[in-house]
């Protein structure tokens, strides 16, 4: 389904887009690098809308969200197509890959906040690839959910601009950031992208009153440098995220970087303990099953408060937004 897109101008007999950082700029026929915008007869039109390509049901633990109504379920859904090209991608066959396939269903928003309504999710997350390529569909299901009670989550790189991103604050409820690595030269190579617009995303967030959590990919000799983690993290205290959920994530072989080990257990414990040092509060382990510093600790008594396995929650001593043992507020949504 091909509707028109939002977010573009015509300039020069082109469209240019005004969705990402990367501000393609169209002749009539030619598709952005998100696979997912085309200009067709001088109008920028979206063939992500409608096109699911990916819809399951996740705790909301696996987007990581630990501070965001644990236990709760979440409708996760996806299109074709992304705006990043990471060598590292594990979803690369459907993010490295244009809407359209005839095998894709067709589904409408309010077909989509349906299911998850008769599925008992509490929410949607737009996911797997990176949500700003179907912006439009993630918009108009999010506004559609809102109105059905539910809560939207989006799971994204941030790499979107000003405008539609303020858009976006207006209907989404809480967001996993993956901040791919503090160095410009890096995330170039490594995603595609530049770090700035990334940087000016959380901080939007932030501001706009979203419930944020960031996540950070360690990955042999790319971004599992110290020197590195310890400036991003200075940032992070620095900019006022000390009570932001930090994911350290492990790595595992795959896509272009598939010749490289998976990331020692050592090198996530030496960036926890690296993050820890420079004041951030809530750091957790991703993709170590069974890690103690995957429980939630209050940050003023130091008691375990959500005690993990996987994503199962098998104690939570949170109450009414606070610790059970000394009554101390912690930051996220706890309750509704």
């Amino acid at each position: 389904m091909s509707v028109e897109a939002k977010y573009w101008i015509t300039e020069d007999e082109t469209v240019v887009c005004h969705l990402c950082p990367h501000a393609c700029r169209l002749k009539p026929g030619e598709t952005g690098i998100c696979r997912t915008r085309r200009n067709e007869n001088d109008r920028l039109i979206t063939l992500a809308y409608g096109n699911p390509v990916a819809l399951n049901i996740d705790p909301v633990e696996k987007k990581p969200l630990y501070h965001f109504f644990p236990t709760s379920r979440t409708y996760s859904l996806a299109t074709r197509g992304c705006n990043l090209r990471c060598l590292n991608c594990q979803n690369y066959h459907i993010s490295q890959s244009g809407p359209g396939n005839e095998t894709d269903p067709i589904l409408s928003p309010e077909a989509i906040v349906r299911s998850a309504i008769d599925n008992h999710c509490q929410s949607i997350a737009y996911t797997y690839t990176d949500p700003v390529v179907f912006f439009e569909y993630a918009t108009d299901i999010a506004h559609k959910a809102k109105e059905a009670g539910l809560y939207n989550i989006i799971v994204s790189a941030g790499y979107i601009m000003p405008q539609p991103l303020k858009e976006w604050c207006s209907v989404i409820d809480a967001a996993n950031i993956d901040l791919k690595c503090f160095d410009e030269a890096i995330c170039l190579k490594l995603n595609g992208i530049h770090l700035a617009p990334v940087l000016k995303t959380l901080k939007e967030l932030k501001k706009a009153g979203v419930w944020l959590e960031i996540t950070n990919l360690l990955i042999p000799e790319w971004t599992d440098n110290l020197q590195i983690i310890q400036k991003m993290c200075q940032w992070l205290v620095e900019n006022g995220f000390e009570d932001t959920p930090l994911h350290f994530s492990r790595f595992y072989p795959s896509y272009k970087l598939n010749n490289l080990p998976a990331t020692p257990v050592e090198t996530i414990e030496r960036a926890y303990e690296t993050a820890k040092s420079a004041g951030l509060r809530y750091v957790y382990p991703g993709n170590v099953p069974g890690h103690v510093n995957d429980n939630t600790h209050c940050h003023a008594c130091g008691r375990r408060l959500i005690n993990r396995m996987g994503y199962n929650v098998t104690a939570n001593h949170i109450h009414n937004g606070c610790c059970e043992f000394c009554n101390m507020l912690i930051p996220g949504r706890f309750s509704s």
